[in-house]
């Protein structure tokens, strides 16, 4: 397995912005239950992780998108890391709402791109990947071309890679949730008999945790 993920996947469960609960699990904000909770932003309290993010994410668009010519983050979670990768690579940068804004200049796209640029697309965190690919839309209608998307984590969940294929959008990631899972495993973070239980939860998780109709009736 790359190092760097390893690496990266390490030093996200030592601050703690990743944290494995199997026995204990999380209520997301869709209501999922997860074993798996996934805070990247605390990396930037940390000095080493923030400079670390930010040099691995440079590294990779320097090797695999030479091309780009403009950085966009996706709000909010990586406005920041979009703007530290930006100003090492000297490019311009810009970042992405949600929704545009409903007053003053309604922009959803804050910052200056030149229509044409070829731009690069900075996340913290993909999930399901729905509202990552609404900030590659948003781009694409402000009239620059997205080359592809960079992110410091990934679930890798099938329907996150079929959407960004669907997209036609080229994603690759610091760390990923295999890279969590082994070197949580090697280092005693977890048993591994917890390992068994998060690979089942990625394979369905908007129904993991949740009881059956026949155990919800005590059958």
């Amino acid at each position: 397995m790359n190092t760097v993920k390893k690496i990266f996947a390490q030093k996200l469960m030592d601050i703690q912005a990743i944290k494995l609960q199997p026995n204990d699990p999380f209520t997301w904000a869709s209501g999922w239950k997860s074993p798996i909770y996934t805070d990247n932003r605390k990396t930037l309290g940390y000095s080493d992780v923030r400079s670390f993010v930010k040099l691995e994410l440079c590294h990779i668009i320097q090797e695999q998108f030479p091309e780009a010519e403009a950085v966009a983050g996706v709000a909010t979670g990586a406005i920041a890391q979009g703007a530290l990768v930006a100003d090492e690579l000297g490019l311009p940068y810009a970042y992405v709402r949600p929704k545009p804004k409903d007053h003053g200049m309604g922009n959803q796209v804050e910052g200056q791109l030149q229509k044409g640029a070829k731009v690069i697309v900075v996340e913290d965190l993909i999930s399901t990947g729905g509202s990552s690919l609404k900030a590659v839309q948003a781009l694409r209608e402000y009239g620059v071309e997205v080359i592809g998307m960079v992110a410091s984590f990934t679930y890798g969940f099938p329907v996150a890679e079929e959407a960004f294929r669907e997209a036609g959008i080229r994603l690759v990631t610091l760390s990923d949730y295999n890279a969590v899972l082994e070197q949580a495993a090697e280092t005693g973070y977890i048993k591994e008999e917890d390992k068994q239980v998060l690979v089942e939860w990625r394979k369905d998780p908007a129904h993991w945790g949740h009881p059956t109709p026949s155990e919800g009736k005590g059958v």
